[in-house]
């Protein structure tokens, strides 16, 4: 892995943000990865310790991250919950794309074209973690407790593990 400074799509405005808001980041470059799973061995973690950033849309058209361990799943009862809705949805990828600026699978809170409410679940507290850098093959480490002060998250339990397949 190699520390990257570049302003390769995304990776710019991921480290812009992050400076901004007191956030250090280092972002990394690693080989294209076709699954989150793979992504995690390529970078030496366990999925657990890649964050996934999701966006999921509001009924009332807006949108939040809902950022929560790659080996897991959003709690939609619990995320409802805690937002104060009746329903919450995840978009189409051209939606959360225009929603954010980045494709699927470079998509983070830091640089997003619009500053959506964060929600971390609350298993990453007192971990350093891997997430979306904006950029394809490259991944961004983070302390979970700054990045959830630097993006005023809420940080509560938003997930349940996958169920095992059949």
């Amino acid at each position: 892995m190699n520390t990257i400074v570049s302003d390769k799509n995304g990776i710019d405005r991921v480290l812009h943000d992050a400076e901004a808001r007191g956030i250090p980041v280092e972002v990394v470059e690693r080989p294209a990865a076709d699954s989150l799973e793979a992504a995690a061995a390529l970078l030496g973690l366990a999925p657990g310790d890649v964050m996934k950033s999701l966006v999921v849309k509001r009924h009332d058209g807006g949108f939040l991250f809902a950022l929560i361990p790659g080996d897991r799943q959003i709690s939609w009862p619990k995320l409802r919950t805690l937002v104060g809705v009746n329903r919450l949805s995840m978009p189409h990828q051209d939606v959360a794309h225009e929603a954010t600026g980045y494709e699927r699978g470079t998509i983070t809170p830091l640089g997003s074209t619009t500053a959506w409410p964060v929600y971390l679940d609350a298993s990453f507290v007192g971990k350093r973690v891997a997430m979306g850098a904006g950029a394809h093959g490259h991944s961004a480490f983070v302390d979970a407790d700054t990045l959830a002060t630097g993006l005023d998250a809420v940080v509560a339990d938003i997930s349940d593990p996958i169920p095992a397949r059949d």
